[in-house]
């Protein structure tokens, strides 16, 4: 355990080692969140206007339109992991990235980000659908298959960001070099969301804390103004997270390709992750 939580901890500092030189790349999930908020909104009042979700029956057009919603969120969030994840690999090849830059990356493959989000949301879907009808047993295995398919897309993106291929061909690729590199370890071993998870527990309690001592102290108004900065908070633990991750993914598919740890990651920490099984 303790192993672990060093080893993470090395994890997160090497990928903040590079978000510190280049700090606009927060401005890709801090972006993203807003557009996945709007299009929830977006889809949010006609669902609501149209009663497609009274009866707990979806019917044909609202499944329709869940689906529309789940290739649209993927969109966006692909969309701007892609500017994300192209700028962080022009700083581990030695440039110096712009937002600008990120975006032109995502631009040029709107295209493959769109199969990709397709894809993505077929796949949910599907498991969605089927964790609703499944009991206890059955929504556990779902839940598994889902963290298996989260795992084995985790280059995909740097892998569309740097490849010419199409959607279905990076999830291969993405599912090879996993196997190559990692082999069965994965779970055990992908350390900035462990990391991240004793961050935001961290932080949640200590929200938690805060609202009630507001309450007790100053009533109402300061409990509130206090739930406000906890979530501020959240959501900054967030957008750190999501952008280390699109760093460390740019990282490993570099070390995944050629066996060799970007700079800053050469201290053992990258290679300790992927111990073959």
């Amino acid at each position: 355990m303790f192993d672990r939580i060093s080893r993470s901890w090395h994890l997160v500092k090497a990928s903040a080692g590079v978000l510190r030189t280049d700090k606009e790349l927060l401005l890709f999930p801090v972006i993203s969140g807003f557009a996945t908020l709007l299009v929830t909104l977006t889809f949010l009042l006609p669902v609501l206007g149209l009663r497609l979700l009274e009866g707990g029956d979806i019917g044909p057009l609202g499944f329709v339109m869940l689906f529309l919603f789940y290739v649209t969120q993927y969109f966006v969030i692909f969309f701007f992991n892609t500017a994300l994840v192209g700028a962080a690999m022009i700083r581990l090849e030695g440039g110096d990235p712009t937002v600008a830059d990120g975006l032109r990356i995502a631009r040029s493959k709107i295209g493959v980000i769109l199969g990709y989000a397709a894809i993505a949301a077929t796949v949910g879907l599907v498991l969605k659908s089927l964790g609703e009808k499944a009991g206890g047993l059955g929504r556990m295995v779902i839940n598994m298959i889902g963290m298996a398919w989260t795992f084995a897309t985790f280059l995909v993106v740097p892998i569309l960001v740097t490849r010419d291929v199409g959607p279905i061909d990076a999830v291969k690729e993405s599912v090879t070099l996993l196997k190559r590199t990692w082999g069965e370890n994965v779970v055990g071993n992908v350390g900035i969301n462990f990391a991240f998870g004793l961050i935001t527990a961290a932080v949640v309690v200590l929200a938690i804390a805060m609202v009630f001592g507001a309450a007790m102290l100053g009533g109402p108004e300061f409990a509130v103004a206090a739930a406000v900065v906890g979530v501020i908070a959240v959501a900054g633990v967030a957008v750190f997270q999501a952008a280390l991750s699109g760093i460390y993914s740019a990282a490993v598919y570099r070390y995944a390709i050629d066996g060799q740890a970007p700079e800053g990651f050469a201290g053992g920490e990258l290679q300790a992750a992927f111990r073959p099984k």
